[in-house]
């Protein structure tokens, strides 16, 4: 593997695939599916169609996350991508609460592959790999997908680049890599995917979320939160902190853009200052070869959570200014 900066102007210029071993895939079946998912995610998943994709988060109902979901709608089911770790655990939820309708819930990591395709050219080289449309495939908006068997090919949302997803049957695996090796597109490191999910400001769960996290403390609002549709677990605590809180919460989610001299991004967990107080935390950091710095995403305080407020971070002993650059989400 080729280093961070080479793997970097490699998706500038053309694009770098990766396969996804950070996310499981769930499969949802049966005729109750959508309803059942419905009642008790945060995102409207009724209008959806074949084609189309969803990001949503399932609550405890203390309005906390048990995870993060980017749901597609297939023909006879529905496909969640969701984080690894949790992917069992989640599968056992879903499952104890099928009382009398028709679904089925099952753990697909093991039978679908995921390979992330992000960089300048990614529509033009996945279609070419795939034999789909290159215009089909740029003209997809965020979490739309298209079926081209043995594929699913779904836009990505955790870059600024043209990404996408590609998800295949286990038994294909072998030779969707090299396809994809095939027409140019090269190898990248989880290294270089985590930093364009960084520059993006795209929480990832269990590294920028966890169980404790309220949604709208991640910026999750707009991307994962239908603020129409019916009930679902959790919505009670978000629905006080929107209309009676006016949608504040005590710390936000931000981006934060580093002193150039700062080469060695911090560990997660390093606090942040500002005004020489204790005002939150860093989550995920990398550095950044198009920027010329370090950035990171870190929770701050309310009051702090705005662009353009000066905060600091100690790394090796030493005090290092950061800005404030916008809100994550």
């Amino acid at each position: 593997m080729t280093d961070i900066d080479t793997q970097y102007r490699i998706i500038d210029s053309s694009a770098g695939w990766h396969e996804r071993t950070d996310r499981g895939r769930i499969r949802v079946e049966g005729a109750d599916r959508i309803a059942f998912l419905q009642a008790l995610l945060t995102n409207d998943l009724a209008a959806l169609g074949p084609g189309q994709g969803v990001y949503s988060a399932y609550l405890t109902p203390q309005g906390r996350m048990i995870a993060d979901l980017r749901l597609y709608d297939r023909a006879n089911s529905v496909l969640a991508d969701v984080p690894a770790p949790g992917t069992a655990a989640l599968v056992a939820k879903l499952d104890a609460l099928i009382f009398a309708e028709d679904v089925r819930v099952s753990d697909a990591s093991i039978a679908v592959s995921a390979i992330t395709v992000v960089g300048a050219r990614a529509a033009a080289l996945v279609a070419s790999a795939t034999g789909t449309v290159e215009k089909a495939l740029a003209d997809l908006p965020p979490l739309g997908a298209i079926d081209a068997p043995p594929f699913l090919l779904a836009r990505a949302d955790t870059s600024t680049r043209p990404a996408f997803d590609v998800f295949v049957d286990v038994e294909s695996r072998s030779s969707a890599f090299e396809l994809l090796n095939g027409v140019g597109i090269e190898p990248i490191g989880r290294d270089v995917v985590e930093l364009l999910r960084i520059e993006a400001g795209r929480p990832a769960f269990g590294q920028d979320m966890d169980e404790h996290t309220i949604p709208l403390e991640a910026g999750l609002l707009d991307r994962a939160i239908s603020l129409t549709k019916g009930c679902y677990v959790g919505q009670e605590v978000i629905v006080r902190v929107l209309h009676r809180g006016g949608g504040r919460v005590a710390r936000r989610l931000v981006t934060l853009s580093f002193d150039p001299a700062l080469e060695a991004p911090p560990a997660p967990g390093t606090m942040l200052q500002v005004d020489g107080r204790d005002a939150g935390r860093i989550t995920s950091a990398a550095h950044s070869p198009r920027l010329g710095r370090v950035v990171a995403l870190g929770y701050v305080s309310r009051e702090d959570a705005e662009a353009g407020r000066e905060a600091s971070a100690v790394v090796d002993g030493r005090a290092w200014r950061a800005e404030v650059t916008g809100l994550a989400g």
